[in-house]
C-alpha cells in the first residue's frame, strides 16, 4: 500500500569527499544543497531541515546519510505521522551496534533531558524522526543555524511544550562508509576508550544545551506547538 503520492528528496551535502554531489544531482526528485564549508552534523542536519521546509510538504521525514536504517520503517514512521495525528514520530532504535561510549554518551544525555522535562525520552538524539511541518518550524525558529546538537533541543522542547510526540521501536544497523562508528569519531578502528574529538564535541555539547535548553530563560523553555492536532492525539 502506498504511502505517498509523491516523495521529494533533499540532501544536505556536508563537503563530502566523493561523487555523492555529481551522481544526485542527476536524479529526478533529488535535490542537493552542498554547504560551503564543512559544518558538522548539527548545522547540516538544520540545513537539510529548512530547504524542506520550503518544499512546503505535507510530512517530513529526516535521516542521517550513513544508512544505519532499513527501508520498510520509513512506511512504518510516516503512517504513525498520519494515524496519531502527532506533531512528530522519533524513531527509537533497537540492536544498536555502536561503540559502547557512544551508546552511554546516549543514556547520559537522555538521563539529563528526562530530569529537565520531567519524563523519560527513549533515544532522545535518534536522528530518524517525522514531523509535521507547522511542528518543525516552530522548532527552527528557536534553534540557532549552528548547533550542536540540534535533536536533543528539539526532544526537550517536544517534551516540555507538550507537542505529540510518538515514539515508534526501528531497527538500527551498523552504518555504511568508510566508518561503521561515525566518521566523526575517527577512522574506524576498535579502541576503548571515548576518542579525544568525542570527548570535546560532548563538552561543547553540554555548554550548548544549557544556553538554548536548560538554563532559566533559555530560548528553546518557551517553544509551544504551532498546530491543532486532533484532540484525540493530545496526552
Amino acid at each position: 500500500m502506498s504511502v505517498a503520492t509523491q516523495v521529494t528528496f533533499v540532501v544536505a551535502d556536508d563537503q563530502s569527499t566523493d561523487a555523492t554531489v555529481a551522481t544526485l544531482t542527476r536524479i529526478d526528485g533529488v535535490h542537493v544543497y552542498p554547504q560551503t564549508v564543512n559544518h558538522g552534523h548539527g548545522p547540516t542536519a538544520l540545513a537539510a531541515y529548512r530547504a524542506g521546509l520550503d518544499l512546503q510538504p505535507d510530512l517530513l521525514v529526516h535521516v542521517d546519510g550513513d544508512g544505519q536504517f532499513v527501508g520498510p520503517d520509513f512506511a512504518r514512521l510516516i503512517r504513525a505521522l498520519e494515524i496519531t495525528g502527532a506533531d512528530v514520530v522519533h524513531g527509537v532504535r533497537h540492536s544498536r551496534t555502536d561503540p559502547w561510549y557512544r551508546r552511554a554518551l546516549t543514556g547520559c544525555v537522555g538521563m539529563l533531558i528526562a530530569l529537565a522535562a520531567g519524563r523519560r525520552v527513549p533515544d532522545v538524539n535518534t536522528p530518524m524522526r517525522g514531523y509535521r511541518p507547522d511542528a518543525l518550524q516552530a522548532l527552527l525558529d528557536a534553534v540557532p543555524a549552528e548547533a550542536l546538537v540540534p535533536h536533543v533541543h528539539f526532544s526537550l522542547a517536544e517534551a516540555r511544550a507538550g507537542f505529540v510526540v510518538r515514539y515508534l521501536s526501528v531497527r538500527s544497523i551498523p552504518r555504511r562508509g568508510s566508518s561503521t562508528n561515525g566518521t566523526m569519531w575517527g577512522s574506524g578502528v576498535k579502541v576503548t576508550l571515548p576518542p579525544r574529538r568525542l570527548r570535546e564535541f560532548a563538552a561543547a555539547a553540554l555548554r550548548e544545551a544549557w544556553q538554548y535548553s536548560l538554563r532559566p530563560g533559555a530560548p528553546l523553555r518557551s517553544i509551544r506547538p504551532l498546530i491543532d492536532a486532533p484532540e484525540s492525539a493530545r496526552p
